[in-house]
This record gives C-alpha cells, sequence and structure tokens, in this order.
C-alpha cells in the first residue's frame, strides 16, 4: 500500500494568497527580462570589445568554458534534480505508469540521444553539402585555414559546427527556461514565489552569460545574435504569463499532478540535451581538439579555473532555486 500524501494544510493556506502571487508574479516578468538581457549580453558584447585584439581567441575561450561550466550545471543540479522530485511527489508517483518505472532517467536519456542525433544529421548535411576530402578535422582545432572542400576552409566549418551547438543549446535552454515560467505563473503560494523572483534574476544572469559565451563564437550575423538574446531573454517572462493563463482557465496550480508530470517529463528533456551539449560539444571540444589550447598550459590550467567557477556559481544557487 501506498502511503496518502501528507500535506502541511495550515502552511499551506498561510502561504496561498492569489493577490498578492499576482502582484509578485509582476514585478518578476520586469526583473527576470532585465537580468536576462544583462546575462545574454554581456560576453557578445565582450567579445565584440575583444576582436582583432590579440588577446581574442582567449577571451572567447575562457568564457565559453565558463559557460559550459554553468550548462553543465544547470542540468545536473538545478534540472534533473526539478524532474526527479516532480515525477517523485506521492500524487504522481502514487498512480500507474508512474511508479512502475524511473521515467525521469529515460526521459533524460531519450533527451541525451534527441541531441546526438540532431548533432549527427546536421554535421552529416554540413558535410556532404560542401563536399570535404575525407580528411578528418576534429571540431574546434585550427589549422589556419586549411581547406578541407569546395571552397571551405576547416575555419569556416568549425564556425558552421558552432552556430549549430548554439541553436541546439538555446532550445535545450528554452525548454527548461519555459518550464521554470510555467512553474511559476502556476503558482499561488507567495511563500515560493517571494525568493525565487531574486534566485531566478541571478539564475538568469549566469545561463545567459553560458549561452551568450556560446553565441559570440559562433560568429552570427548581428540579426542573428539580436534574436537569439531576444528569445532567452522573453522566454521565462513569457512562460510565467503563459502559467497564469493557465491557472486562471483550468485552476491547476504547479502542485497539481498534470503539472508535476508536465514538469517532470520536459524537464528530463531538457536536461539529457544540456548534458550531452556541454560535455560533447562544449567541454570535450575545447579542452581535447582545440590546439590553441594544447600548446598553452597557463591557458588549459585559466580555461579549467572558468569551467570550476561558472560551475560552482550555478550550484550555489540551488540553495534558492
Amino acid at each position: 500500500m501506498v502511503a496518502p500524501c501528507v500535506i502541511d494544510t495550515a502552511r499551506t493556506l498561510g502561504c496561498r494568497d492569489g493577490a498578492a502571487a499576482t502582484h509578485l508574479k509582476l514585478i518578476s516578468l520586469l526583473v527576470i527580462f532585465f537580468t536576462s538581457v544583462v546575462g545574454i549580453s554581456a560576453p557578445v558584447l565582450l567579445a565584440r570589445y575583444f576582436q582583432g585584439k590579440p588577446v581574442y581567441d582567449k577571451a572567447i575561450l575562457i568564457i565559453k568554458c565558463f559557460a559550459a561550466g554553468v550548462i553543465l550545471s544547470t542540468s545536473l543540479v538545478h534540472v534533473l534534480p526539478e524532474a526527479f522530485t516532480a515525477l517523485a511527489d506521492c500524487q504522481v508517483a502514487s498512480r500507474h505508469p508512474w511508479k512502475d518505472f524511473p521515467f525521469s532517467g529515460l526521459v533524460t536519456l531519450i533527451g541525451a540521444l534527441l541531441a546526438l542525433f540532431v548533432d549527427l544529421t546536421a554535421s552529416s548535411h554540413v558535410e556532404h553539402s560542401h563536399k570535404p576530402s575525407g580528411d578528418y578535422l576534429p571540431v574546434g582545432t585550427q589549422d589556419g585555414g586549411k581547406k578541407v572542400g569546395n571552397g571551405l576552409s576547416s575555419e569556416e566549418l568549425v564556425k558552421l559546427k558552432q552556430k549549430l551547438v548554439s541553436q541546439v543549446l538555446e532550445i535545450g535552454i528554452i525548454f527548461h527556461s519555459v518550464i521554470i515560467g510555467l512553474t511559476m505563473g502556476m503558482s499561488q503560494n507567495q511563500c515560493t514565489i517571494r525568493p525565487l523572483v531574486a534566485a531566478l534574476a541571478f539564475h538568469q544572469v549566469f545561463e545567459g552569460m553560458g549561452l551568450g559565451g556560446c553565441i559570440a563564437q559562433a560568429g552570427f550575423s548581428m540579426g542573428t545574435v539580436a534574436y537569439m538574446c531576444f528569445m532567452f531573454s522573453v522566454t521565462t517572462p513569457m512562460g510565467i504569463v503563459l502559467g497564469m493563463i493557465v491557472f486562471s482557465v483550468t485552476g491547476y496550480d504547479d502542485s497539481s499532478p498534470n503539472a508535476l508530470i508536465m514538469e517532470g517529463l520536459l524537464g528530463s528533456l531538457s536536461s539529457g540535451i544540456l548534458i550531452y551539449m556541454a560535455l560533447v560539444d562544449l567541454i570535450a571540444v575545447d579542452f581535447f581538439h582545440n590546439k590553441l589550447m594544447g600548446s598553452q598550459i597557463w591557458l588549459k590550467k585559466a580555461s579549467f579555473v572558468a569551467l570550476a567557477l561558472g560551475s560552482t556559481f550555478m550550484s550555489i544557487l540551488a540553495i534558492w532555486a
């Protein structure tokens, strides 16, 4: 027999205040949008400042390693535990089929395999469309612009790969941002929302820096950079508004079984995508296939410190959000 759910009714009723919750959510729309803009714009502007200077490549590499730490910590410390918690809630775990199988782990695996499939498909498409000569060059290597296909240098192929990585990464982060916003928007618990507003502001700064670092290195046009920055900045606020609409129409809040199932499944999928992108397309590429780092030991040490700092800062935020 599964034990019935035990709910602290007095505390729950004391914290449930629709008017106060709505007021906090309206404030959070502006705060989160502003901090998202600051977070994602900072590395992009920093990269443009260093562009053309001798330290440009090194600065971009260190920014990207910091970004990789942020993304890896986001997936393992924030998204994945929240997904497991949502599907382990007694309202969900006491029912079939959720109590019969660890769906969080399964969907995380599916997310990682999906990211790999997209990566392989897009890479294969790039290689075939540009008819490479067959010489294998690891992603992220530098060879002075040697031609590897008909009219396309290896540096240009690396840029195409970096653009793909940035776009898939943004998709994974957008999944995560929608879940965060939707959960907050549906919540009527002011005790939960109040600390979340400040915590999510810092969360968006660091996550934005992570994505912005990858966008900066990819060499997109100004219009594409602006579009990607805008999409990241508005996704969480749009999720909050959507959550408020869902609650007003259906009456579901963030603690309803259906909301928990949706949060758990989308969170697991997002986590799988982010784990793959952080480990394979960011960390492995820079630390094992980048000749710039391999030729300068101090740069490798600095990059590892940046990776550790990004992971640490994002992990500390898990105390509050």
